[in-house]
């Protein structure tokens, strides 16, 4: 194909284009909503499928928060056909893995099988997206399971330090809040509100079905057509796709600067960074470069200044994760607390020094070839292109495959990466930390923005 990403209006019908490596990308939009995107990969024996809904935590309402997470794990608890041990025998019997996820803006039911086992994978993903019953019973066994899954995640000091990175950075905004909820909400949420949740959200214009790997288009869409037919769904009542995000820069206000978890552990876990880019935003490609040579390998400066150096962390790096309005520029260590004070100090000088001086062509090239060679390999799985049909279709609107990727990040200049790291240090820092530490620890950084 030609340069340039390829557009995936929600009122065509049908698309089909070759992409980088001679994937060949269909896409078919039902009467009734319902989007079907493959990517045929020349030579492969597997395939990975996933039944998608834009629908994650953030959409959630005051006394529901969670439930988005909740009923992702209700809908491996059986329908009307299928027990859940039906469901795991399904999968475990040919050898193939399923799961799901819930994230800030979506959720994902998938699988990934042999191409002669995705038929059956589009038959039970497509019962029990459609048909699961939330009995009861059920619902409150579940309960509890996600009651010690959210005591899990708070025993574990990383885990606690995002969530408190999440809120001190975005504030009151919607992706701030935690996706799985609180143990408050958790207890508190009933059965009819996640069963509204479920009916009003799990509809033809709301599933988009996505498979890469050994498929065929044609035998794909009437399967899931089928499937979705038996299942009870009307696929003749014409419905438009559910419209995508709106991609305006949401307004971001800092929650807090600091948030502090004092707990007797070794280590200080450090979370530190600002409001970063939505995922449209066409500096999406400085914003890699920039976290590459910033803290985005073993070579990078993070990596070399503050362990490879000094030996002051095992683990730091920086991150930049993006969603339809809004993003997070983050660096993350875990050290001695002791050294807590010298590490954050090491890691915003570093950010400064980037914004100041800029980077060097050296830097720019390493950025380039790791970038590319990570790209590729990632795309070696069937499951990252999978994932890609998918935000490419609920979040992005475009498809941009491996070729355009590199040419986007070809034309990212030095002065471009020091231009957005000026900007970026220049908004409200938040610092969160979990530990032996306290604020007192952090009060010599500047946490207001500089004029």
């Amino acid at each position: 194909m030609t340069n340039g990403a390829v557009p995936l209006p929600l009122d065509l019908a049908e698309l089909r284009f070759t992409a980088s490596g001679d994937s060949l990308i269909r896409r078919t939009v039902l009467p009734s909503g319902v989007r079907v995107l493959s990517e045929q990969v020349p030579g492969a024996r597997s395939a990975t499928i996933g039944y998608w809904v834009a629908v994650g935590s953030r959409d959630e309402l005051p006394g529901t928060y969670g439930s988005t997470h909740f009923l992702e794990h209700l809908l491996f608890k059986g329908t009307a056909s299928r027990s859940a041990l039906d469901i795991a025998v399904s999968f475990d019997s040919v050898g193939g893995e399923h799961n799901a996820l819930t994230a800030k803006e979506y959720t994902c039911y998938y699988a990934k099988i042999q191409d002669r086992d995705l038929p059956m994978a589009v038959e039970v993903l497509a019962d029990m997206f459609t048909s699961s019953l939330l009995d009861p019973s059920e619902f409150e066994n579940e309960r509890g399971v996600i009651l010690e899954e959210l005591a899990m995640a708070d025993d574990d000091p990383a885990d606690v330090t995002s969530e408190r990175f999440f809120e001190a950075v975005l504030g009151d905004h919607p992706l701030g809040r935690p996706i799985g909820g609180s143990p408050e909400t958790i207890s508190a949420v009933s059965r009819d509100a996640v069963w509204k949740h479920y009916r009003a959200n799990y509809r033809p214009q709301d599933l988009v079905v996505t498979v890469a790997g050994a498929v065929d288009h044609d035998e794909l869409v009437a399967g899931v057509s089928a499937a979705l037919v038996r299942a009870g769904w009307n696929l003749e009542a014409p419905a438009a796709p559910v419209i995508r995000r709106d991609a305006s820069a949401g307004l971001i206000e800092r929650g807090t600067p600091l948030a502090i978890v004092e707990r007797p552990i070794e280590q200080a876990n450090i979370l530190m960074g600002v409001a970063g880019l939505a995922a449209t935003d066409p500096r999406r490609a400085t914003l890699t470069v920039f976290n590459s040579i910033f803290g985005g390998g073993m070579s990078s400066r993070l990596f070399q200044e503050i362990r490879e150096k000094r030996g002051l962390a095992y683990s730091v790096y920086s991150f930049s994760p993006s969603y339809s309005d809004a993003g997070l520029f983050g660096v993350y260590a875990g050290c001695s607390p002791s050294k807590a004070t010298q590490v954050a100090d090491l890691m915003l000088s570093e950010f400064r020094r980037i914004a100041e001086q800029g980077v060097t062509e050296e830097e720019m090239r390493r950025a380039a070839g790791q970038l590319s060679g990570a790209s590729a390999l990632a795309l070696e799985d069937s499951d990252t292109r999978m994932s890609r049909l998918g935000r490419s279709e609920i979040t992005l609107g475009e498809f941009v495959d491996l070729d355009e990727s590199l040419r986007r990040i070809a034309l990212v200049t030095a002065d471009a990466v020091r231009e957005l790291a000026d900007e970026l240090v220049h908004r409200p820092l938040s610092v969160a930390a979990v530990g032996a530490v306290d604020a007192a620890l952090f009060s010599g950084l500047a946490l207001s923005p500089t004029p």
